[in-house]
């Protein structure tokens, strides 16, 4: 018997030979499948995988502030800023981009809209 590298065994057999994985060539082969594994999916996932990039959007400097007037809302701020899109969602959108704990906004505040 002949001792190979990362938990090898090889042993002759009448006929030929044959590769026999230890305990700890499967834990190696395995967790090699499983980083290639990840890399091909972070490789093809696109920008959208990659930590901090949010929903893939523009740059900070390409976004759009706006100051809450009195009386406004974030409806009629969303409804404003993208009129040809459900309001609900741009609200979602302007809630999380602001980090807001809930959808009342005061007078003077200032906001940052999503792209549209």
């Amino acid at each position: 018997m002949r001792r190979l590298g990362a938990g090898m065994v090889a042993q002759a057999r009448s006929g030929g030979s044959q590769i026999r994985l230890t305990r700890r060539g499967r834990v190696v082969v395995t967790m090699f499948a499983a980083g290639m594994l990840l890399l091909a999916f972070w490789l093809t996932a696109g920008p959208g995988a990659r930590a901090g990039d949010g929903d893939g959007g523009p740059a900070p400097s390409r976004l759009q502030t706006v100051v809450v007037e009195p009386g406004e809302t974030l409806w009629d701020i969303a409804s404003r800023h993208n009129p040809e899109s459900d309001p609900r969602r741009t609200v979602d959108r302007i809630i999380d981009l602001n980090g807001l704990s809930s959808p009342v906004v005061q007078p003077g505040q200032q906001l940052r809209l999503p792209s549209r």
